[in-house]
């Protein structure tokens, strides 16, 4: 299994792999000192029954892990290469689940331009509002003020405008690069 990095298409499909394999490696082991422990004393009264019980902590987190993002799918492959293809010049950040103290808010894809931050989700119960409001709030937190940020889940008005920004960001070529990977980098630490 090739490994996918956080912000990359398949990001979150790989992440719901990876922490399957993990919990049931982290179960299997439990279960195995377990076993060990009580088959050597005959009694479930022994010292590896501790260190079982104690090995259930970090398998309990990886179910959580598991449970956290089974509901969420990655951006289809397909929308995922037709954006790639129309944001040559942007800065542009895949399958994210926005956390915040409230809610847990899916978004398939965010191009980043300039002062524009343009978002898509397909998920039609994600607060746009909300979304954008704490993505916002997070990036004046970490010093990037003056941007404007909104999310859609209507995919056709979120291509037609990332196709315009990619055109205008390539006759105006200003290197905003280094600023856009920093706000997407803190996008990314909002995501699970």
């Amino acid at each position: 299994m090739k490994k996918v990095q956080k912000g990359a298409p398949g990001y979150l499909d790989y992440k719901k792999k990876v922490e399957i394999i993990r919990t049931i490696v982290y179960f299997g082991i439990v279960a195995a000192v377990f076993i060990l422990g009580y088959s050597q004393t005959g009694t479930r009264l022994n010292l590896l029954t501790v260190v079982a019980i104690l090995g259930c902590l970090p398998a309990g987190k990886a179910l959580v892990g598991v449970i956290a993002r089974f509901p969420y799918r990655s951006i289809e492959k397909e929308r995922a290469d037709e954006i790639a293809g129309k944001t040559a010049h942007l800065t542009v950040c895949y399958d994210m689940v926005i956390t915040s103290e409230e809610k847990i808010m899916p978004v398939d894809c965010i191009v980043i331009s300039g002062s524009n931050i343009f978002g898509y989700t397909h998920n039609k119960k994600v607060d746009l509002k909300m979304v954008s409001d704490h993505i916002k709030a997070m990036l004046k937190q970490n010093g990037y003020t003056g941007l404007a940020v909104r999310v859609l889940n209507e995919y056709k008005p979120f291509i037609t405008r990332a196709e315009g920004l990619d055109n205008i960001a390539a006759v105006e070529k200003e290197d905003t690069k280094e600023r856009e990977e920093a706000v997407r980098g803190i996008i990314l630490n909002i995501s699970m």
